[in-house]
């Protein structure tokens, strides 16, 4: 327990230097993917969430098993079938059978086509166009062979493009009132394919018209403290990572067909990133698309590819001398391109002034693709520091292909082993200040001090916390705490006094906060710190404290609480000892009481033949004989159930079983009497 004390404190502190790195998609991804993605009964609810689960495992590397893909074929077979089917549908199915690559017999996307050009030249809202234009985009890259195009590409270009705003983003539809984030990736994806479908060039006017709309755009980006951009949603039903993965997809889409670059800025290119990145593992299905595709689009797309900087561990142990180690990878966790890591310089987070170290180049590992620093400066003490890093590619082309944060600002922790020095506890008089009782301590030790002092004496506890390069060290937590034999305990704070850390008890001051309890204390000291590899919760021993009688009116101690394992627990075991049996009488004579119980029986047997009973008087008649059978053989059963009693069955049961059995006797016995009395009066008036 005192080793693991402020353990607490130092995943709290953990936590707040690792808040603002990044890192790319895990492990963790991909066992929610299968969690979150599990069909039931080998499908899916719907062709959209079908689409979701495929696009997730195909871009994460997830094999799924052939079974499913057995059956959601057969679904997208049915929907590109010819039966009609919504523009959504033939969509999703159109995705679908992208990634399975399912059986379509060819000669449907004639049909198919034909639909949805007419779809598109008669639609009226922008969620129309979306799903026919993209439905049209997929067919051709189904089909090479095929004749897929739109004819009037510029005009569905221009009634598109007139949906938009002023501040880039877009309308549903020419009668709606209010603009959307969502709605503007949705669109600019409908505009890629309109290009892509063009049977000739569209307009390069309206293109860099849609390219200032997308400039317009980011400009709206909002910041998080942490260096992350998205986008915020005006409409209620969205949130800003369904907004973000929309422009996301949709800018990326556009930059794919279209000639010449966006000139976005790669800092916000690289802040998208921290920000699906920045989510960890979401929870919900739809969450965890947009957040996988997205990086998919970040992670292969015509404008800047982001480089993430990560740190595989943020704390460091001086003891160890751990190495410093930096990963730059893409947003998926595929190798950056051949860079080098720097470190700019690295200061205390209390003194920016005076850095520890500057300039200094990171060694390369190449089977790792870890970028670490093997010596730590010597002048590295225990404590919270801020390192700047720079990333700097080796070939200028790359940097028209990658984008970075130029210079990564890292909050690094390092601790260490505290070392305790001068530890004493002293018993002083009150009146002179004379050192009554002086013990030395070993805090890093076993120590047991024994200790008695009364109402006009105090106790003073002190001792020096030094780092390892010998610098007073102030913790978080120094408590100590008294604890009296009635379980009262009393806790202070230990201050600091310039280099060491003392405390003064004056009893005097302090009888009313006793309750005026005489007595043994146990003495107990915390020394807790996020930086302090040695943290520790130790009993020093006790002190015997004679105080004066309480007055008529002092304050009762609290109730202590009562433990609830000791109310509800076990109990202790109760045993019982019973008496040694008597001694039994001789067989033979056990035997001879027997025969003796015996003869009434036998001669109420012979008394029976002296007197001829017969059976004469048995009922003859079905139902009366059956009464009197049963009697008789009730009379049996209480003679046998008298007997298992004398062998092996205990009184209560012996009573319950008679029960049930007398009360069968009075019933078939009445019955049988009643018979023999009607016919006996039969006979008499006969």
């Amino acid at each position: 327990m005192a080793r693991n004390l402020g353990f607490l404190v130092l995943f709290l502190s953990l936590s707040l230097c690792e808040a603002a790195i990044f890192r790319p998609i895990t492990d963790s991804h991909r066992s929610a993917a299968l969690e979150i993605f599990a069909p039931v009964d080998r499908s899916y609810i719907s062709l959209e969430e079908t689409y979701e689960a495929l696009r997730t495992f195909q871009v994460l590397g997830i094999k799924k098993a052939a079974d499913i893909n057995k059956e959601t074929c057969s679904i997208v077979v049915e929907k590109l079938g010819p039966s009609s089917s919504s523009p959504k549908d033939l969509f999703y199915a159109l995705r679908v059978n992208s990634i399975l690559k399912c059986n379509i017999n060819v000669d449907n996307f004639e049909v198919i086509t034909s639909k949805l050009q007419a779809v598109v030249k008669d639609a009226n809202s922008l969620i129309d166009l979306y799903y026919s234009i993209g439905s049209l985009a997929l067919i051709k890259d189904e089909d090479a062979g095929s004749n897929v195009h739109l004819g009037d590409a510029d005009g569905i270009f221009h009634s598109i493009k007139a949906l938009s705003q002023s501040d880039g983003r877009w309308r549903y539809s020419s009668s709606g009132a209010e603009s959307s984030t969502f709605a503007a990736g949705l669109a600019l994806e409908a505009l890629a394919g309109v290009v892509l479908l063009a049977s000739s060039e569209v307009d390069q006017s309206m293109i860099g018209t849609v390219k200032n709309d997308i400039m317009k755009l980011f400009d709206s980006l909002e910041r998080y403290n942490d260096g992350a951009f998205y986008f915020d949603e005006k409409l209620e039903h969205q949130g800003p990572l369904s907004a973000t993965a929309s422009v996301v997809r949709g800018v990326t889409a556009f930059a794919a067909v279209t000639s010449g670059s966006l000139n976005l800025p790669g800092d916000k290119i690289v802040g998208l990133a921290n920000f699906f990145l920045g989510i960890g593992v979401p929870g919900t299905a739809k969450d965890l698309f947009d957040q996988i595709d997205s990086l998919a689009c970040l992670e292969n797309n015509r404008f800047f590819i982001p480089l993430i900087f990560s740190l595989p561990a943020s704390v460091h142990s001086l003891t160890t001398r751990d190495r410093l180690k930096v990963k730059v990878n893409t947003v998926l966790g595929s190798n950056s391109p051949p860079l080098t890591v720097k470190l700019v310089k690295a200061f205390s987070s209390g003194s920016k002034e005076t850095p520890i170290v500057e300039n200094k180049e990171l060694k390369f590992d190449p089977e790792s693709s870890i970028h670490s620093l093997d010596i730590l400066p010597k002048t590295v003490d225990v404590g919270k520091y801020i390192f700047v890093f720079e990333v700097v590619l080796h070939d200028p082309e790359h940097k028209k292909i990658y984008a970075t944060e130029g210079q990564y600002q890292v909050p690094m922790f390092f601790t260490g082993v505290i070392k305790i020095n001068s530890a004493e506890i002293v018993v002083l008089d009150s009146d002179l200040g004379s050192i009554e009782t002086k013990q030395k301590l070993d805090l890093s030790g076993e120590t047991d001090v024994s200790l008695s002092a009364n109402h006009l004496q105090k106790l003073r506890l002190s001792f020096l916390l030094t780092t390892p390069l010998g610098h007073v060290f102030k913790p978080h937590q120094v408590v100590l705490k008294l604890r009296h034999e009635t379980k009262v305990e009393h806790i202070f704070v230990v201050g600091n006094s310039g280099k060491q850390f003392e405390i003064v008890l004056d009893f005097l001051s302090l009888v009313e906060k006793f309750y005026y309890l005489s007595g043994r204390y146990d003495i107990q000291l915390t020394v807790g710190d996020a930086a302090m590899e040695n943290s520790f919760l130790k009993a020093l021993g006790h002190v015997e404290l004679d105080l004066p009688e309480p007055p008529e009116k002092a304050t009762r101690p609290p109730p202590q609480r009562v433990d609830p394992c000791s109310r509800y627990g076990s109990k202790q075991e109760i045993t019982h000892i019973f008496r040694a049996p008597e001694k039994h009488p001789p067989k033979e004579l056990a035997f001879t009481f027997l025969g003796l119980t015996v003869l009434p029986f036998i001669g109420f047997l012979i008394g029976l033949l002296c007197l001829r009973v017969n059976l004469k008087n048995f009922p003859t008649s079905a139902v009366s004989s059956t009464f009197a059978v049963l009697f008789h053989v009730g009379i049996t059963s209480v003679l046998l159930l008298y007997l298992l009693f004398w062998l092996k069955l205990d009184l209560f049961t012996t009573l319950k079983a008679l029960g049930f059995l007398g009360a069968f006797l009075l019933f078939v016995g009445h019955r049988t009497l009643s018979h023999l009395a009607s016919a006996s009066a039969k006979l008499k008036s006969s």
